[in-house]
């Protein structure tokens, strides 16, 4: 017998009782978490990673206004502002750098505040002081990220850091939102496997879609739905998904060749074919399931943005806000898939 009634499970203080200061913070951390994930995209997408070549500051200083002789040194050794140096990618770098530490600061409050009025919300702290850990990391990914000089598995494990620190904020947000109502728990409880399984897949790509932009294969297949006019082209997969090496580099420390690139892009077009048709029956599985039809509707619409964005990366030969926009529908597909996995475990407790 499913229960009907807007009931807290396990003890848990409804939302309406719990502190909505706290609630509010929890919102905006999400939304800040988000807006920061896009502005990494775009300080990577526009080659801004090295803007200001230590850390945490900027050639040891605050800002790049502070630095802007010695910004104008390496812009002279560079031949110019084409190569890793120039005063605005200095600025772009420092900016996202600004916002990961006001994240940071918001995270620890959260936890500060969720160990000392652990009694009043009902809740284990566990959850916000495992973020704080997280962040921790995060930041250490983004040192290497620039100590390392953009090595491609220390980039992409700091995206993948800024994905995992946004899904544990929307489940730390939606704990603190009102139990959801079903006329029947049964048929969204049903689907609490299938949306593990979906979220398993979609990180997969996730990393895949990071491994390739950290690789700059993004335009190693510039046809479709061919790559170099053939279905299956030469790649190497060795080279290709070998973690440990440079930029650009073999392990061996070899220039990389072309046909890892193109192994790294045909994996990624081939796990977004198979995530999308997963992620579509599961949307469609979820539109017509009672209590989570417009959450199925919304995967659905950004799902199919979301490929219609990949493919306009090939077509238009990657141009910038397609890109960057590509970045936020893997951020927004990532957290619908948390949201169904909450209320799918959420039915499955209240039948």
């Amino acid at each position: 017998m499913s229960r009907v009634l807007n009931q807290p499970v396990f003890g848990e203080v409804t939302a309406a009782r719990r502190p909505s200061g706290y609630r509010r913070l929890i919102s905006f951390t999400v939304l800040l978490t988000f807006a920061l994930i896009m502005v990494g995209a775009y300080v990577r997408l526009t080659d801004a990673g090295l803007g200001c070549p230590d850390w945490p500051g900027c050639y040891g200083t605050l800002s790049p206004f502070h630095a802007k002789d010695q910004i104008a040194q390496a812009v002279a050794e560079q031949g110019g502002e084409h190569g890793p140096v120039s005063m605005g990618k200095a600025w772009r770098e420092m900016g996202h750098r600004y916002v990961a530490k006001l994240l940071g600061l918001l995270i620890i409050v959260i936890a500060i505040i969720a160990w000392r009025r652990r009694q009043a919300l009902q809740q284990s702290p566990a959850l916000p002081i495992a973020l704080v850990g997280v962040v921790i990391l995060q930041g250490l990914f983004g040192m290497w990220t620039v100590t390392l000089l953009l090595k491609p598995a220390i980039v992409t494990g700091h995206l993948i850091g800024g994905l995992l620190t946004l899904a544990l904020l929307v489940w730390l947000w939606l704990r603190q939102q009102p139990a959801p109502r079903y006329v029947d728990a049964e048929p969204a409880a049903a689907l609490r496997g299938a949306a593990v399984l979906g979220l398993v897949l979609l990180s997969a790509q996730i990393f895949l879609g990071g491994w390739t932009s950290t690789n700059y294969a993004a335009l190693a297949c510039t046809d479709l739905p061919t790559c170099q006019g053939r279905w299956w082209p030469d790649m190497n997969f060795a080279d290709a998904f070998h973690f440990m090496r440079e930029l650009g580099k073999t392990g061996d420390g070899e220039n990389l060749p072309v046909q890892a690139l193109t192994a790294i892009h045909v994996m990624h077009r081939i796990g977004a074919v198979l995530v999308a048709l997963y992620l579509g029956w599961l949307g469609w599985r979820a539109s017509r399931t009672d209590g989570l039809r417009p959450l199925g509707l919304a995967l659905l619409t950004v799902l199919a943005v979301q490929f219609a964005l990949g493919l306009s990366n090939v077509f238009y030969s990657l141009p910038l806000p397609v890109a960057v926009a590509h970045n936020g529908g893997a951020a927004l597909l990532l957290a619908l898939m948390v949201v169904l996995n909450f209320r799918a475990h959420r039915a499955r407790l209240q039948i």
